[in-house]
């Protein structure tokens, strides 16, 4: 039980720290979405990281590292390390600098304001939230199965009996739960636990403890990753010293030679999941993470340390699932003769709990899987925020009527879309379970990253339009719903899909294309971000120019020669 209620009090600390931070609310509804832009470098820079560092990179990536090998890191941590600072350089900046100007709260003010067009909202707004709904699950998902695997017992023993959990506790033939909740929390109650936290300090404290809690969690996360680390290579490598035990478990005969190297990933594979971190420049929350800024030179701390704290989170858990690799094996173990469970083999989700639950010290394990929710949890609460926020503002505020509501009235409809969107997804999360975190994270950040040229082409493109951002839009629904749907909605097996005749394999956020005795595997984002791109372009060059206006509105230098 000493894992469970370090977690407990970890919960509550939050919890505390959340709510104190409400106590220095303004009681605006700029305070609550934006903070009064009062957020300064350091701040930004562990709300933003915080932000981008979740389920999928902690949970996801030992999972997919189990998988498919060492390869991943090079996949997942090397390219969005470059390509998340690009964004914040190359989109983050100036849409600062257009929000602090105008005074934007969301994209879709922006957007709205940019193009020209009071509907872009009805369009853009469903799919944000369609898109970041998948996003939720991975971090509800991943934050029930850490709290339900390492409060399992030693061997497999049950914590709880039966008669503690009587929903989800019962016995099968070998005397473990049967929903695989092995006798600890059962994952259905940690989920909720982590969401009912999340949910009260967003409640009460909006942004500013949103940030607040982000950088703390950043902290946490980081500090504790590396300590994970040391501590893990140093037991189960098994050596005298620390790099002993790191040439042990890296040279460990029993990992299979395509997981120590990159050839299980193809190089068409490898190469097109660079386009998936592209996400970022379009995430609404960290959109609304951007705003907080107080001024444009507070990003130079995010741009340039971002790609290191990447380095710092990521090659632990990698390397973490790399190693596990070993002791999944027929016959196979790591050098301290840990072997990996059939159980866990069979659910990369459970990698990362596993590997931590492996310390001797149950303190340790406690305070380490803190910080695992500490990552998880510093992505969740931005997002609920966010998706309040844009639902009050763009939706009841733009449509219904800004003058019907007052300030305070603004700031508890946010509260009240937040709590809804917070049981839909704790709902879909049950759902959606047996899914894998890495499968429905890519999912959700190829719809993303399918946006960005929209994002690029409104911040750099004078001749873009209304019509062709409609059809950049609808291009990227269509296409993210038709192969999302095509793949089983995210589930692990290959499924053939027939489009126009020409049959395509989708399976875990990736297309196998069959012409002719080749077969190309690539990622899923690629034909996205082709439709969206062609789409936009097309549209854009076929219809009216926009306003002389709105160009001298956003392109000044431009237009002034």
């Amino acid at each position: 039980m000493t894992e469970l209620w370090i977690i407990v009090g970890y919960l509550s600390l939050l919890l505390a720290l959340g709510i104190g931070a409400s106590l220095y609310s303004r009681g605006t509804s700029s305070d609550f979405m934006l903070a009064s832009h009062s957020i300064g470098p350091f701040l930004l820079l562990m709300s933003v990281f915080g932000t981008t560092m979740t389920a999928f990179a902690m949970v996801g990536s030992t999972g997919e590292a189990f998988r498919e090998g060492i390869g991943v890191y090079g996949m997942l941590a090397s390219s969005s390390g470059i390509i998340h600072s690009l964004c914040f350089f190359v989109l983050g900046v100036k849409l600062w600098s257009y929000g602090h100007r105008f005074g934007y709260r969301t994209q879709i003010q922006f957007f709205r304001d940019r193009l020209d067009s009071d509907k872009i909202g009805v369009v853009l707004f469903p799919v944000l939230v369609g898109l970041v709904i998948p996003y939720l699950l991975t971090g509800i998902i991943g934050a029930g199965t850490i709290v339900n695997v390492v409060t399992q017992g030693p061997k497999g023993e049950p914590t709880f009996d039966e008669g503690t959990f009587p929903a989800w506790m019962e016995q099968g033939e070998t005397g473990f739960a049967i929903d695989g909740s092995r006798g600890g929390v059962p994952k259905p109650v940690g989920a909720l636990i982590v969401c009912a936290v999340v949910l009260c300090y967003v409640f009460f404290g909006g942004m500013r403890a949103t940030a607040w809690a982000n950088a703390f969690q950043t902290c946490v996360f980081m500090s504790l990753g590396v300590v994970t680390f040391y501590l893990l290579a140093d037991k189960l490598g098994g050596g005298d010293t620390i790099w002993e035990s790191l040439r042990a478990l890296s040279t460990n005969p029993h990992i299979p030679a395509g997981k120590a190297t990159r050839s299980d990933i193809s190089q068409l594979h490898f190469f097109t999941y660079m386009l998936i971190p592209l996400s970022v420049g379009m995430f609404p929350h960290l959109f609304q993470h951007w705003l907080t800024a107080k001024r444009a030179s507070t990003f130079k701390l995010t741009v340039v340390l971002h790609p290191i704290f990447i380095l710092i989170v990521w090659a632990p858990c990698v390397l973490l699932g790399f190693w596990a690799t070993a002791g999944a094996v027929a016959g196979g173990s790591l050098p301290d003769g840990t072997i990996v469970p059939p159980p866990v083999a069979a659910d990369p989700n459970k990698v990362l709990g596993f590997m931590v639950s492996q310390l001797n010290s149950d303190w340790m394990t406690g305070l380490l899987s803190a910080g695992v929710l500490a990552a998880i949890m510093s992505s969740l609460d931005s997002q609920f925020l966010c998706l309040g926020t844009i639902f009050t503002e763009d939706i009841v505020g733009h449509y219904g009527g800004r003058k019907r509501f007052t300030d305070r009235q603004f700031v508890w409809i946010a509260r009240g879309f937040i709590v809804v969107i917070v049981a839909i997804s704790y709902w879909l999360s049950i759902a959606f379970d047996g899914r894998g975190v890495f499968t429905l994270g890519v999912w959700c950040f190829s719809g993303f990253a399918s946006l960005f040229p929209l994002a690029l082409a409104a911040l750099y493109w004078m001749r873009l339009t209304k019509f062709g951002a409609y059809a950049a839009v609808l291009g990227t629904a269509f296409s993210w719903v038709t192969l999302f749907w095509a793949s089983g909605f995210g589930d692990a097996n290959v499924r053939t899909f027939d489009l126009w005749g020409m049959p395509l394999q989708v399976g875990e956020g990736t297309v196998l294309v069959t012409l002719g005795e080749s077969t190309y595997e690539l990622m899923a984002v690629v034909p996205m971000i082709l439709v969206s791109t062609i789409a936009m372009i097309v549209v854009s060059l076929a219809t009216p120019k926009p306003s002389q206006a709105t160009i001298d509105k956003f392109f000044p230098a431009t237009t002034s020669h």
